[in-house]
Order: C-alpha cells, then sequence, then structure tokens
C-alpha cells in the first residue's frame, strides 16, 4: 500500500508540475511556434476543464473499479498528450496536448485521497491531504527554475519528451504497486444526486471553487505574461518568481494540515486564510507595477495562504457517507478544477479586452488589473457564501 501511495504521490507531482509548466514556456512556445498570451491562457484552461469533466466518472471508476486501474489508464493517456505537446507545431497541437495530460492527471489525487479515507483514521485525513499536496507542490517547483534552465540547456521539445517517459513510467509502476482497499457496501442505487442532497455539503463546494483558482491561475499561468510584459522578465526571472510562489505553496499544503486539529476548527482556519488571498489579489489589482521584491512577496502570500485546498476537502469530507466517498471527493474536486479551468478562459479574455490588440509591445497595466480584480472577486464571493457552512472537524 505504502509504495502505491508512492507511485500515485509521483503522479501528483507530475500533474502539479504540467499545470504550471506554461508559464515558464511562455517565452519559449511564443518564439518557437507564436503562442500568444490567451492562447496559453486557452490551453491551460482545457487542462482544467477536462480534469473536471473527468471527476465524475473518475468517482464512479473509484467506487466500482478500484483506484489502481482507473490511475494506471488514465495516466498513460496523459504521456501521450505530453508527446503531443513535444512534437507541437502550432497552438492548436499545444490546447489538444494539455486537454489530453488534464485528463491523465485527472485520477492521481482523488485516488490518494479515496485511499485515506477508506484506508485510514478521519481525524487524519487532512494532514495526510496536506502531505500529499505539499509533497506533490514539488511539481510547482520544478516546473519554476528547473524547468527554464532544462529548456534552456536542452531544448523545450527534449524537455517535454522526457516528461512523457517519465509519466509513463509512472503509469506502469501505479498499475503493478496500488492495492485497492475493500470495496464498501451501500445503497445501489446511490449517485452524485445523493450527495447533492446533502445540504452541509453545499458551501464547501462554493469554496472549493473559489480557494483554488486564484493561486492556480497566477502559479500555472499568468505569472509568466505579467512578469514579461510589465517587467521584462526574461525565463529565467520567471522561474526564480515562481520557484519562490512555488516553494510558499509547498509550506502552505503542508501547514494547512495540522492546523485543525491544533486550532479546532476547519471553518475559521479556511476562512481567515482566504481573507488573506483576497488581500493580496486586492493588492495586486490596485498596484501591478510594483515589481522587485514587493511584487515577489505577493506571489508568496498568495501561495502560502492560497494552499487551504486541502483543508476545504478534508472539511467537505466529513459530511460524506462511506459508500459515497470516490463520488464525494471528486465532486469537490470537480468545484475546484472546474472553476479554476473557467478562469483561465475568463481571464483570458479579461486580459484580451484591456490589451492592447496592435502591437506586441505588451500589456498595459490595465490589463492585468482587470485580472487581478476578477480573482479578488471570485474569492470574495466564495467568502460570502462559506460563512453559512457548517463547522465540523473528526
Amino acid at each position: 500500500m505504502r509504495a502505491g501511495i508512492a507511485a500515485l504521490v509521483v503522479a501528483y507531482v507530475l500533474s502539479q508540475f504540467y499545470r504550471a509548466h506554461l508559464a515558464v514556456l511562455a517565452p519559449f512556445l511564443a518564439a518557437d511556434i507564436g503562442a500568444t498570451a490567451q492562447d496559453l491562457a486557452s490551453a491551460s484552461g482545457y487542462w482544467f476543464l477536462t480534469f473536471a469533466l473527468m471527476q465524475l466518472p473518475i468517482g464512479s471508476a473509484l467506487d466500482r473499479v478500484g483506484p489502481r486501474r482507473t490511475s494506471a489508464a488514465l495516466l498513460s493517456v496523459g504521456a501521450i498528450g505530453a508527446g503531443i505537446f513535444a512534437m507541437a507545431t502550432g497552438p492548436a497541437a499545444i490546447k489538444v496536448a494539455m486537454a489530453l495530460i488534464g485528463i491523465g492527471c485527472a485520477p492521481v489525487l482523488m485516488a490518494s485521497y479515496y485511499i485515506f479515507a477508506r484506508s485510514y483514521a478521519p481525524a487524519v485525513f487532512g494532514t495526510l491531504a496536506g502531505v500529499v499536496i505539499g509533497v506533490g507542490s514539488l511539481g510547482n517547483i520544478a516546473a519554476s527554475l528547473p524547468l527554464s534552465a532544462a529548456a534552456t540547456a536542452f531544448g523545450w521539445r527534449e524537455t517535454v519528451w522526457a516528461l512523457a517517459a517519465v509519466t509513463l513510467a509512472t503509469a506502469i509502476c501505479i498499475a503493478l504497486l496500488v492495492r485497492d482497499p475493500v470495496r464498501q457496501g451501500g445503497p445501489s442505487q446511490s449517485s452524485i444526486l445523493d450527495l447533492l442532497r446533502i445540504k452541509a455539503l453545499w458551501p464547501m463546494l462554493i469554496m472549493m471553487a473559489a480557494c483554488y483558482a486564484p493561486a492556480a491561475g497566477l502559479r500555472g499561468l499568468w505569472a509568466g505574461p505579467y512578469l514579461s510584459d510589465l517587467f521584462g522578465a526574461d525565463a529565467a526571472g520567471i522561474g526564480q518568481v515562481t520557484l519562490i510562489m512555488g516553494l510558499a505553496m509547498v509550506a502552505g499544503n503542508i501547514a494547512y494540515g495540522p492546523l485543525d486539529r491544533l486550532l479546532g476548527t476547519r471553518k475559521w482556519l479556511v476562512f481567515g486564510g482566504n481573507a488573506l488571498v483576497f488581500c493580496v489579489f486586492t493588492l495586486l489589482a490596485l498596484f501591478p507595477e510594483l515589481g522587485g521584491w514587493r511584487t515577489t512577496a505577493l506571489f508568496a502570500a498568495a501561495g502560502l495562504f492560497g494552499a487551504s485546498y486541502p483543508m476545504v476537502m478534508a472539511h467537505g469530507r466529513a459530511f460524506l457517507p462511506q459508500h459515497l466517498m470516490g463520488r464525494g471527493v471528486t465532486l469537490l474536486n470537480l468545484f475546484g478544477i472546474g472553476t479554476a479551468g473557467l478562469m483561465q478562459l475568463v481571464t483570458g479574455r479579461i486580459h484580451a479586452a484591456f490589451a492592447p490588440a496592435a502591437t506586441g509591445a505588451g500589456a498595459p497595466t490595465a490589463a492585468y488589473t482587470a485580472v487581478f480584480a476578477a480573482y479578488a472577486a471570485l474569492i470574495i464571493a466564495g467568502l460570502c457564501v462559506y460563512l453559512f457552512s457548517k463547522d465540523r472537524t473528526d
């Protein structure tokens, strides 16, 4: 079981890498295949949307087939997507590739959570969930300065080919090492509608939609164009800033895990952390041209306090019946990842609406003010709904 979980964690490292690597590859893709910021926003959005759309069938598969075959089969699709990415000659191929990679990455974290929920004590779910995301965030770090160094030294295509090989090897390890928990009995006609009848779950679904998208959008996409357009940063400079944000996300994911037991609350821990994220995005919207260490510090704060995803998942998991655990955790994930994908597409259009259409001189400050303001509005809307949630710890 431990070896299988380790294989799933490696797969989640890859998942974190793939959702974040476009920010660093943006200069290479722009120069080589003419990909614009809006192209990359769409490609990133397709990753999140296919990832999200797969959550409901994956939830059913986890309950009925098990995490081993579900994860191994779909991650192999992700390896194919990475191969298409490496061969891309235009933005359209990047979009197709990211959609396939999103399908491949979709089951791996939920497979881990399913095993934790079914095989470990409920009280440690939040801690285990946070540790997996914290370790998985090493993929975020790899998709920063190390990726820019590898792409510069070996070429971006060769680097992505190597990642495709690693992805396929990880899928094979999952097939060989993961052990499915014993199946849980339950009402034979249970469905996603049974979950939606749990009214206490609704505020967590809304909070999941609001808590993940801002930091994911900043780290996975907008950091690159923003730093390049407003401050002239190259791949190495973008890599340095995103490395610092990635390290902050690792620290945040690990720190959130045990705090619910230390503080005796999940609701107010999540609320307080996301209120601080709202402050960060408000400052970025009001002062987008700060630059230097101040912008880097705001990015790091967004990563640190915006890492509440595992705690929101733990809060929602506390209301799930055992026989619907797979479908429950994937429903929560659907709201988080799905909103992140939609926000990539929405903010891409917002950016295009405010940026100059004719020149390559870079987007004006107003374009990024609008993007950051959109994320701030999402967070405050989620917090207003989450105020009505019922606090529960295991």
